[in-house]
């Protein structure tokens, strides 16, 4: 989720349910899948001999740790808590496979571009966490601050930043083993702009993805291999369709493609309108939205698997989710039911679905877990999402 889609989440943290409490977080963790801690161990620095498609069967439902390790001014600057090991304990055994780990780095560097070690450091913690439980990992650049633009003004200054803090990222994490995925962008836009992408904005972002491959390939040791994860244009469903060039790549079938999901906008992020049922089982019309129901949502992903999946480069299904309506009484069916029908197509189309959480878990949140405690704030909804990898 970048900038512009975030105006309204960002503020919701301070309704977050739930008084901080070590307990049921010590408890899970006490209790942390040792199959799981065994399997990062055993797992140390092998990349393994699979195809993205192979490896993408492996990786599940997953879940986002969203609003902390990309918050602008640092980790707890918008709201949610340090993230511990206790509570990505608690995410792993929720029954999620997967984590995606958004995170700033421009945001942590000197004038030079420099990432400082204390937040390398950082990352790399949090990444540890995920690997201990036993979890898939994904780290990207996220918005961190919105100087990815597009643009043929901003492109040498961006290329060439790109360029420095991928590669200083990739060297860091050379050595991790492939349960460790890099995914080079996040939702490139020009800011404000929503619209179908001009030819310059395409070409500049489509540059983007390819610089990132060189660069981490270039990076060596277990990089020359590692599974990456390139993006459509604003991970747009159709600009990603009608818009992106595959970068070239060293590696073979060693790429991703990444597109988000907020279908239909009314229902899954408009906090100020009149939607709040979805589906087959909505019992008002006037709460539905004229678009984006249960056939919709097949067609896109099928579009996506015969584009994609079935030419070799699985798909992430980086974001998706809705806002929970907390005043609204008998909402959370609906909600329910999106999150589940999205994660089983887009299992059967052979994408991995990654759900957003915000950590806020009041009204319009889209957190899940509450952040301090490790308490499923929502246990139908992830049970929704989880079960569709069974």
């Amino acid at each position: 989720m970048n900038q512009n889609k975030r105006t309204f989440t960002t503020r919701l943290l301070t309704l977050a349910g739930g008084a901080a409490s070590a307990g049921p977080l010590a408890a899970i963790s006490a209790l942390a899948t040792t199959s799981g801690t065994a399997q990062a161990q055993s797992k140390a620095g092998a990349m393994r001999e699979l195809t993205s498609t192979q490896l993408a069967r492996q990786m599940g439902t997953g879940w986002n740790l969203g609003n902390s390790l990309e918050a602008i001014g640092g980790e707890t600057a918008w709201g949610n808590p340090r993230v511990t090991q206790a509570f990505i304990d608690a995410v792993k055994a929720a029954g999620f496979k997967t984590i995606r780990i958004p995170v700033a780095w421009h945001d942590h560097a000197d004038a030079q571009d420099r990432i400082r070690p204390e937040w390398m450091a950082r990352v790399s913690e949090v990444v540890g966490y995920a690997r201990k439980a036993g979890l898939y990992v994904m780290i990207n650049m996220h918005w961190d601050g919105g100087w990815m633009q597009p643009t043929y003004a901003a492109q040498d200054m961006a290329n060439a930043r790109l360029v420095t803090l991928w590669k200083q990222i990739a060297t860091h994490f050379r050595d991790h083993d492939d349960f460790l995925l890099f995914a080079g962008t996040n939702e490139v836009m020009v800011d404000g702009d929503w619209g179908t992408p001009k030819p310059e904005n395409v070409k500049v972002q489509n540059g983007f993805n390819q610089l990132f491959v060189d660069t981490v390939r270039a990076t060596g040791g277990n990089n020359a291999t590692r599974h990456l994860v390139v993006q459509g244009f604003n991970t747009n469903i159709e600009h990603t369709l009608n818009f992106v060039v595959l970068p070239k790549d060293s590696a073979r079938e060693r790429l991703m493609m990444e597109v988000h999901f907020y279908d239909p906008y009314e229902f899954a992020l408009d906090d100020k309108g009149s939607v709040w049922q979805w589906g087959a089982g909505a019992t008002d019309k006037t709460a539905v939205a004229n678009w984006g129901d249960e056939a919709h949502v097949s067609q896109q992903f099928a579009r996506m698997k015969a584009r994609f999946a079935d030419r070799g480069v699985p798909v992430i299904l980086g974001e998706f989710g809705v806002i929970a309506r907390t005043t609204r009484a008998g909402s959370e069916k609906y909600r329910e039911a999106w999150n589940g029908h999205v994660a089983r197509v887009a299992i059967a189309n052979g994408m991995v679905p990654v759900y957003w959480d915000n950590g806020g878990t009041g009204e319009h949140g889209m957190g899940v877990f509450d952040r301090h405690t490790g308490r499923q704030a929502y246990p139908a909804v992830i049970k929704a999402i989880v079960s569709a990898d069974r």
